[in-house]
């Protein structure tokens, strides 16, 4: 059991309220996963600055002050570089794009896992309480254009920051899940024969995989998500966000909960009403439960596109 909170907001003046909201929400699942938590957060200016790439790492052996510095000796010398700690988790913010900040990083901690990446999304995740990790990130201040953030009770890896969600595989690409998939083994293997690589032991991992896969080959998110839907066996409710979509998909028995709520203002998924009841308009907003096998898309420009698995 695992709890999962995703708010995607439509309405420019409501961005400075995300973290508020995304509080909320999570203060609403913590009882579904009480062992590690996990936030993205999209385009807040104070951690994905215009102009930069952002990437994520877990338990850095050096603190953000002597990284900062190797990482300014590592890049061009007019390129700004920002380090700032979360715990386990540690932001890294540089005016280089993203490979290239991956490369400069990986040179100075060779073996550290990258735990997001991107121009657009900040991810933190880290084990303990999921409030006494918001308080850590200070959630309340976050603004932004789109929040996802999940409470995990390990069932398939051990409990650890590498095993928290969401898993960010690619560019600005997170996913979150609840539940389990019966043959991510095989489906391990048939990626690292494609030259796909792993960090972790986590079925939801390959489940990112796989998704970043079929977007390298140029599938749409809602293909890639009705393409998983056609091979991934197991019971499961999936969230993806990507810079500017959102994407909600449950096995096509619907095992495991999911809520949606919908305004002109805002869309939001929750494993339960309660993280939802705080919105703003909730009563007044389209509620529903997402259908077994059909995914659901939504862009900040509000198109909606619905496939059947």
């Amino acid at each position: 059991m695992c709890g999962i909170a995703a708010l995607q907001i439509r309405d420019v003046a409501l961005r400075a309220s995300l973290g508020e909201l995304m509080h909320g929400m999570l203060c609403g699942i913590v009882d579904r996963g009480p062992d590690s938590a996990g936030l993205a957060i999209y385009n807040d200016p104070s951690l994905t600055p215009a102009g930069t790439s952002t990437v994520t790492v877990l338990n850095a052996e050096l603190n953000p002050d002597a990284l900062a510095a190797a990482l300014r000796d590592a890049v061009p010398p007019a390129v700004g570089v920002t380090v700032t700690g979360f715990g386990e988790t540690t932001l890294i913010n540089a005016q280089i794009g993203t490979s290239a900040l991956e490369q400069a990083v990986t040179s100075i901690l060779p073996g550290v896992q990258i735990a997001g990446r991107g121009e657009h999304v900040a991810v933190r995740k880290g084990t303990g309480h999921p409030l006494d990790l918001a308080e850590q990130y200070d959630l309340r201040a976050a603004t932004g254009s789109q929040g996802l953030s999940h409470t995990r009770m390990a069932t398939e890896s051990a409990v650890t920051a590498a095993g928290s969600h969401p898993f960010t595989v690619a560019d600005d690409l997170c996913l979150v899940h609840n539940g389990s998939f019966s043959n991510h083994a095989t489906i391990r293997r048939q990626l690292c024969a494609e030259g796909v690589t792993f960090d972790s032991e986590n079925d939801s991992e390959v489940a990112a995989r796989y998704i970043a896969w079929r977007l390298a080959a140029g599938d749409t998110l809602t293909t890639a998500l009705e393409k998983l839907g056609g091979v991934f066996d197991g019971f499961y409710t999936l969230v993806v966000t990507t810079a500017t979509s959102m994407a909600i998909v449950r096995d096509p028995i619907a095992c495991k909960p999911a809520i949606i709520a919908e305004t002109d203002a805002w869309v939001a998924m929750a494993s339960e009403y309660r993280a939802l009841a705080h919105l703003p308009g909730i009563a007044n907003a389209r509620i529903f439960e997402p259908a077994p096998g059909v995914v659901y898309t939504w862009t900040l420009d509000s198109t909606k596109e619905l496939v059947t698995l």
